[in-house]
């Protein structure tokens, strides 16, 4: 562990995103190995990263986003606000776009829905990729033991909920004809997205340390809008909805546990 810890920051981002794209490649394989799935099991993995995920918007993001304004003599109230906003509006606005590029295209309703899956899960997975990438990036400048554990669980918990959507995406696929080997490379294929946002998000907090804050706010807005908008409404469509809500707070309870202790 001490070994995975002392590699450089950018090398660690590309590593943790590399894990998180293959957590995605996993779930979609389940096209490979079974016709069914255990729904239950797949909404509580998704309301157990949705926790996680929230958690470590702000011990992760938020919060070393406002202690960087400060350092930086910036308005961290401003700058951690407009970061924030602008993350979660763009990925709104990027979800508006595709739904209606997608609602002209002259397809069935079927195949409407599965490109619609395939598009917004890869569209998500980019400020997911960009959060990890920022959050290792910013070690470089300011690292700890604490720290580095945190933007691992980061990739953890992304990583988690990568899961369900990798088999929400090439299971899909499978019900409407396509072949095992085509539904399990689609699906992996909107993990890939990650690794690329991951490299590029660390290379940018490392390079220009004047939007480092922004960018730790912006990657949280993002997420915070996927949890919102995806995570925890697919994990309550499960009946037993006390239980998804459980998973949530259970994962955001070990995120906060190992960022407060450890920290």
């Amino acid at each position: 562990m001490n070994s995975l810890f002392s590699l450089p920051f950018t090398l660690q981002a590309l590593l943790a995103t590399l894990f998180t794209w293959s957590v995605t490649a996993l779930g979609a394989a389940l096209v490979v190995f079974t016709r069914k799935t255990r729904p239950t099991l797949m909404d509580a993995m998704l309301g157990f990263g949705a926790g996680v995920m929230l958690a470590s918007s702000f011990w992760s993001l938020l919060a070393p986003s406002i202690e960087w304004a400060e350092q930086l003599q910036q308005l961290p109230w401003l700058v951690t606000c407009a970061g924030f906003l602008c993350g979660g509006s763009i990925l709104m606005v990027g979800d508006a776009i595709l739904s209606r590029c997608l609602r002209r295209k002259d397809t069935t309703d079927t195949h409407r829905r599965c490109w619609m899956l395939i598009t917004s899960i890869t569209l998500h997975n980019i400020p997911e990729g960009l959060a990890v990438g920022v959050a290792f990036g910013a070690l470089t400048l300011a690292s700890s033991e604490a720290a580095i554990i945190g933007a691992w669980m980061l990739a953890i918990g992304i990583g988690l909920q990568n899961f369900p959507e990798g088999a929400a995406v090439s299971l899909p696929l499978r019900r409407e004809g396509a072949s095992r080997g085509r539904a399990f490379f689609l699906g992996q294929l909107s993990g890939v997205v990650e690794p690329i946002a991951g490299v590029l998000g660390a290379l940018l907090a490392l390079t220009v340390q004047e939007v480092l804050p922004f960018m730790l706010s912006f990657a949280a807005g993002a997420m915070i809008a996927v949890v919102i908008a995806e995570l925890v409404p697919e994990s309550q469509r499960n009946p037993r909805k006390n239980l998804m809500t459980l998973a949530t707070l259970a994962g955001f309870t070990v995120m906060m546990l190992l960022d407060v202790a450890l920290g």
